[in-house]
């Protein structure tokens, strides 16, 4: 077994780009840190990619998905350039209102992409929206608003069973088209999808012309965990520049096309501009994942998985965790899934150790040369990427170095370092929010990210960066005594593992930091006794590594419920929000500390 050192894709050792920072010391105790490398020139807009591909390698395969019967939709670069130029015709038919987007509603789906590239080929907007506003609530005020915020050309929806009911309640609906690809009928008025096409005239070529790098791609919403979400724009500019960034550490993304399974939404900007992006950029392969690290929805992403095969595999812990017990509990089918695999990333939030080496031990018994394991750190605003990890790790917890035409200022904040971030890729402002787009930035243009990080070596820039939390979630302690939300949350995790799924971190203005814990399978497997005796020992493991009392849990409590999508505790990506789980369970948390005996609370 080689050592994970020598980790590298396609086992090429030029597939990486070697790390090199410059780092200028600010006057205060802060910093910027750059990449050395300039960032080269890339392409005008999203369109040039489809274009150039459909041209080079038409019958490469693109974009695939599950049909009605099982077997797998496909569609090659000349096919979708096909269509994407007669969806394109039939938007510029629709004679639209100018500065208004195309809102998706729905899952993603080919005809989800297809839509999408049709509309910024043409200089129109694009914005997804989580379809969990209207799949997981009957309550339709949420998607009401966002609806009134964006003020959408054109609306389209899978289908109107799940998505008539918020748009036909809509007040300012009116007379907006509305799509559906299945059962249009169903709804008065409604256009199908396969009618919305027409033959592709000169005018696609005349609009897709006009495109200017500062042109409006696509808006991405905010997470709106309290209150309506932000409209991030996102413009051609910022695409391209940042897949050029990311192809100039990676390297191996222009001689090895990418395969990729993918369910990370398309309503953020993981799983759009990251994933969806970088295979359109380098003329890979899409197969639209049906499944989600859920239960009743984790198999069929273990089926796909088995049958696709990928060749990369972009996920958030959560899905990891749901994913590793199929894994570890049947060898065939790890050694299937890992066969053609070069890479796995990790995004989202932070991995547990404990996961890292979990995969790590699955690879290790069915294949032969090391799983290259990377991370990346962006945001909605950045388009995603700021930093990326091109070279080998052997733990979690570096996010990378910051990648060409990237500037990172560390500014000192209490007793962590605020990162804040400036490039091509950074966000130009919020739709229609000029007083919001004015307190994202600092007074050098730096975007304001909320995040905190400092350097993995602290003589050595070119180490990469490690990820130190959200600013704004940590608290104090009655002591005074700060709290790292993020830190101690992976910290606990790895500590009471296998037997949380994850953890939030109680103790704002308390004496003691506890958790709230959502038990894992393994854990509703064990005897009440048994489960609270092992959670017990791993509290104490936590205390006998020091720290002090903000690194020391000296309580949990295991809840019985799993998170709610619905009530936002939990994203579409699979991570929790800390915030929206403390203000729905404040009952708990207050429990959690009463000195009345509660089963449920184990204390040291």
């Amino acid at each position: 077994m080689a050592s994970p050192a020598a980790a590298c894709p396609f086992g090429d050792p030029a597939s990486l780009a070697s790390p090199r920072v410059l780092s200028e010391p600010l006057p205060g105790g802060g910093f910027v840190l750059r990449s050395a490398d300039a960032l080269q020139p890339h392409a005008r807009c999203i369109g040039d990619w489809l274009e150039h591909w459909a041209a080079t390698t038409p019958e490469a395969l693109f974009l695939a998905e599950r049909g009605a019967d099982g077997a797998w939709r496909e569609l090659n670069y000349a096919q979708v350039r096909a269509e994407v130029g007669r969806i394109a015709q039939g938007l510029l038919d629709l004679k639209l209102p100018a500065g208004k987007p195309v809102v998706v509603l729905s899952d993603n789906s080919v005809d989800h992409a297809l839509l999408s590239l049709a509309a910024m080929h043409i200089g129109r907007a694009i914005c997804t929206v989580s379809s969990a506003y209207c799949r997981l609530t009957q309550d339709h005020t949420k998607i009401h608003a966002i609806l009134d915020a964006l003020d959408p050309a054109l609306v389209y929806a899978a289908e109107p069973s799940v998505y008539g009911p918020p748009l036909a309640s809509w007040a300012a609906r009116g007379s907006r088209p509305v799509v559906f690809s299945h059962h249009a009928s169903e709804m008065a008025g409604a256009l199908d999808f396969t009618g919305l096409a027409a033959d592709e005239t000169p005018a696609v070529a005349a609009a897709f012309a006009a495109i200017r790098p500062d042109t409006h791609a696509k808006y991405l919403l905010t997470s709106g965990s309290t209150g309506t979400p932000k409209v991030v724009v996102n413009t051609h500019l910022m695409l391209c520049a940042n897949q050029q960034m990311i192809a100039q550490v990676w390297p191996f993304l222009n001689r090895h096309p990418l395969r990729l399974l993918e369910w990370l939404p398309w309503s953020h900007t993981f799983g759009a501009n990251h994933n969806f992006n970088m295979v359109l950029a380098h003329g890979g392969s899409l197969h639209v994942d049906d499944g989600r690290p859920m239960p009743g929805l984790i198999e069929r992403t273990v089926k796909n998985l088995h049958e696709v095969r990928p060749n990369f595999y972009f996920n958030v812990p959560r899905g990891f965790d749901m994913l590793l017990p199929y894994l570890e509990s049947d060898e065939a089918l790890a050694r299937d899934v890992m066969q053609n695999l070069e890479g796995v990333f990790y995004a989202g939030a932070a991995l547990p150790q404990s996961l890292w080496e979990r995969l790590e031990g699955v690879a290790r018994r069915v294949r032969e040369r090391p799983l290259w394991f990377t991370s990346a750190w962006g945001a909605t605003e950045t388009s995603p990427t700021i930093t990326s990890v091109h070279w080998a790790i052997d733990r979690a917890g570096c996010i990378g170095a910051p990648l060409p035409g990237m500037a990172l200022k560390f500014v000192p904040s209490g007793d962590k370092l605020e990162m804040r971030v400036k490039g091509p890729s950074v966000f130009p402002a919020y739709r229609n929010a000029p007083e919001l787009s004015a307190r994202a930035f600092d007074d050098e243009g730096y975007y304001l990210i909320g995040d905190a990080g400092k350097l993995c070596d602290p003589d050595d820039p070119s180490r990469g960066v490690a990820f130190d939390g959200r600013v704004a979630e940590d608290f104090k302690l009655m002591s005074g005594t700060w709290v790292s939300v993020g830190t101690l949350r992976v910290k606990a995790v790895a500590a009471l593992s296998p037997l949380a799924s994850d953890v939030v971190v109680t103790g704002h203005d308390r004496e003691e930091v506890g958790v709230l814990v959502f038990p894992s399978p393994a854990a509703r497997a064990l005897p009440a006794d048994e489960l609270a005796e092992r959670i017990r020992a791993g509290l104490q493991a936590m205390r006998a590594e020091g720290g002090g009392s903000s690194q020391a849990p000296s309580r949990a409590l295991l809840l019985s419920d799993p998170p709610s999508a619905d009530a936002g505790e939990i994203t579409d990506k699979g991570y929790l929000n800390q915030r929206a789980v403390l203000t729905r369970r404040a009952d708990q948390v207050l429990a959690l500390y009463s000195s009345v005996p509660n089963p449920a609370v184990i204390r040291l």
